[in-house]
């Protein structure tokens, strides 16, 4: 894995390792997958029972996969948007599901002040940007949406230009949204900081213990079986790289770049205080904050599927995206043009054949499992933990009711339908963004035209 921004800013103090796995070992839990989905799954299961078994083991270290490279946007985004859920599980469940990823949020925070452990959580919101009349279009439309489910100003709400840029003073800004519903987090802080919470709550961890055969009952690894009557596949993306599951997620990848510390002066030409998050209403999707140190950490997606689903560390970095980033962030923020961004990194992340994240527990088989979040997975992460451990322990909750739950996304097609599909809503996006640039009758229509691609690729 290519160094990140997050690895090199985290204190030594603050990691938490975990020996390999010595032999055989029973336990009442056996977590594959050692990345916030996991962690948050023991650390409740721990606190709704102290005297569960619960053993976690992890192929390489912990935070190694999406949840120590990401953009730190702990939101309260679901990859699929509300009128597919009440589609298919009805209005109120929808909306349920919506109001407790607001909740998530409030959640995460509580969790880290309770522990006592610096994640340089900060609760700033979400600001949405239109720079493009097609941009507005859909800002406007999404507010109209949310309207109809019953949510309002103080869930989301729109501003004018003037009013943007008191939050965010980018360049070109016709309009935007804002939404409360956000913080930002240092991603490889809060995972430590679960892991050690989790560990002091009697939860044992195994790093550098690869899985090699998940099924009900145990956990086998290179270093010894896990013996369990639950096990929970909490791997995300890297899923796709165990025996019979290449189908079921599509590793996409997404990029990053970081600077070094910004003067204040800097900062005050940009603007974000209060540290909200921020992007721009483009369909190749963007995304930034400023850090608790005053850097800017900012990613997008560009880069390509790799026919196979094939995941390798060569493709966490790519010069072509990186050269894009930056000057994605130039034309955001001139006073950036000339600043280095010497941190570049990425990652995989688990894409559902319907853009559809699930958590699901079968009590015959014991075997549970959660994931599937396109990359909005740092708040959801928690809410899946929080519903694994009550699903686990037979707890009546409200969580238990949420649509997502025992939700089965169909597989992906086989090569080579699947690397020609994934890469042409790439395409389809960089052209959708090329052609709502323009102001002709021809762009308008290639915009129209590129955008239903999109929209018919994901549903």
């Amino acid at each position: 894995m290519t160094s990140s921004m997050w690895s090199a800013t985290l204190p030594r103090a603050m990691r938490v390792e975990g020996a390999a796995l010595r032999g055989d070992v029973d336990a009442d839990v056996a977590i594959v997958g050692g990345g916030l989905t996991g962690l948050w799954t023991g650390y409740y299961l721990a606190g709704a029972d102290p005297t569960l078994r619960v053993v976690i083991v992890e192929r390489d270290v912990l935070g190694f996969g999406a949840s120590g490279r990401n953009g730190g946007w702990c939101s309260a985004l679901l990859p699929m948007g509300l009128p597919s859920i009440a589609e298919r599980h009805g209005r109120d469940a929808a909306v349920r599901l919506q109001r407790a990823m607001h909740a998530t949020i409030d959640e995460v925070g509580r969790a880290v002040r309770t522990e006592g452990v610096d994640a340089q959580y900060a609760k700033g919101g979400t600001i949405s940007l239109a720079r493009r009349p097609a941009q507005l279009d859909r800002l406007r439309a999404h507010i109209a949406e949310a309207r109809t489910f019953g949510f309002g100003d103080d869930d989301v709400r729109m501003l004018d230009a003037t009013e943007a840029a008191q939050r965010c003073r980018a360049e070109g800004v016709l309009a935007a949204s804002y939404t409360p519903h956000c913080a930002v987090v240092h991603p490889l802080r809060l995972v430590h900081a679960v892991a050690a919470a989790a560990r002091r709550r009697g939860v044992r961890i195994h790093e550098r213990t690869a899985a090699t055969d998940i099924a009900p009952g145990h956990v086998d690894t290179d270093h010894g079986r896990v013996s369990a009557d639950v096990v929970v596949l909490a791997t995300e993306a890297y899923g796709c790289t165990l025996p019979g599951r290449r189908r079921d997620l599509v590793p996409l990848y997404s990029l990053m770049i970081g600077s070094e510390p910004l003067g204040d002066e800097v900062w005050r030409q940009i603007g974000l205080d209060g540290r909200p998050t921020f992007h721009d209403g483009r369909r190749m999707i963007i995304y930034g904050q400023r850090t608790a140190d005053g850097r800017l950490a900012f990613g997008g997606r560009g880069a390509p599927y790799h026919f196979g689903s094939r995941i390798r560390p060569s493709f966490d970095t790519r010069t072509s995206v990186r050269d894009a980033l930056i000057a994605t962030v130039g034309e955001l923020f001139p006073v950036l043009r000339d600043v280095e961004f010497p941190y570049h990194w990425g990652g995989p992340l688990g894409v559902p054949r319907d853009w559809h994240c699930s958590v699901g527990f079968d009590r015959a088989s014991g075997f549970a499992r959660a994931g599937g979040y396109v990359g909005d997975g740092v708040a959801t992460t928690n809410l899946a933990g929080r519903t694994l451990a009550d699903l686990i322990t037979g707890t009546a909750s409200e969580l238990v009711d949420l649509p997502w739950v025992d939700h089965r996304s169909k597989r992906w097609e086989p090569e080579p339908l699947r690397w020609l599909g994934v890469n042409l809503g790439r395409v389809a996006a960089s052209r959708a963004d090329a052609a709502e640039a323009g102001d002709g009758r021809r762009d308008r229509i290639g915009a129209r035209a590129w955008g239903a691609v999109i929209d018919r690729l994901t549903g």
